[in-house]
């Protein structure tokens, strides 16, 4: 009777036990997905804030990667490239071309005809056979364009001892001159204006035009460096 009696209570203990177990597999099965869906939820919860700093980021740029004066339209929207002492010692002239082949032309700061006192006085766009500021280039196929080589004149500029001449730089279609220098050209003198409103003229090159002179001229850099300018 003691020996079954002892049997029986092992039974149970052991029956017990493996209920234990089970209960406590249980338990850290549960504690197992739980501790993973945290993690995963946790990663998420990473991936959002980096997507969120990244999306700050563009919105709202590190003040200190800024350049301490924002670019201007020219800078943004043209590649500049300029052609120093052009036929004659002292005729630089810049080649402002934009993304759609546009040439726009004009004098560099260091052309000599800005170094007399008072710089700039009178822009005469009547070059002999032709008067520039007469062509009226209409439609999409840009009739009337005057097609000029790189030596062709522009326009003459004057100052209060000598006229310049002005030339195209580059082969192509003149479509436009900035007629307004006629009644204003002190636009020239402005470092302010001079770009934007003190341009010579629009040119639009071939392709196969633009490549053949496009490594005769000087960049950006490479214009200051030569004549010794602060970009």
């Amino acid at each position: 009777m003691k020996l079954s009696n002892s049997l029986l209570l092992v039974k149970n203990l052991a029956a017990c036990f493996s209920q234990t177990m089970e209960s406590s597999t249980k338990e850290e099965e549960t504690l197992d997905k739980s501790s993973i869906s945290t993690v995963e939820k946790s990663a998420d919860g990473i991936k959002e804030q980096d997507k969120d700093e990244d999306f700050h980021s563009l919105l709202i740029p590190d003040p200190n990667s800024l350049p301490s004066i924002p670019p201007s339209a020219v800078e943004s929207n043209f590649v500049r490239y300029y052609a120093t002492d052009f036929i004659k010692p002292g005729h630089d002239q810049y080649i402002y071309r934009h993304a759609n082949g546009l040439c726009v032309v004009g004098l560099a700061p260091t052309h000599v005809a800005f170094k007399e006192e008072g710089g700039i006085t009178a822009v005469d766009f009547n070059v002999g056979k032709s008067d520039r500021s007469e062509i009226k280039v209409t439609g999409k196929r840009k009739r009337n364009a005057q097609h000029l080589e790189s030596n062709s004149a522009l326009c003459k500029v004057s100052n209060s001892s000598a006229f310049y001449v002005v030339r195209c730089c580059v082969k192509g279609s003149l479509l436009e001159v900035n007629d307004r220098l006629i009644k204003q050209p002190d636009l020239l003198n402005s470092s302010a204006s001079a770009a934007r409103e003190g341009y010579i003229a629009i040119i639009m090159p071939k392709p196969t035009d633009w490549l053949k002179i496009k490594d005769s001229l000087l960049t950006h850099e490479g214009y200051h460096k030569l004549r010794g300018l602060l970009n």
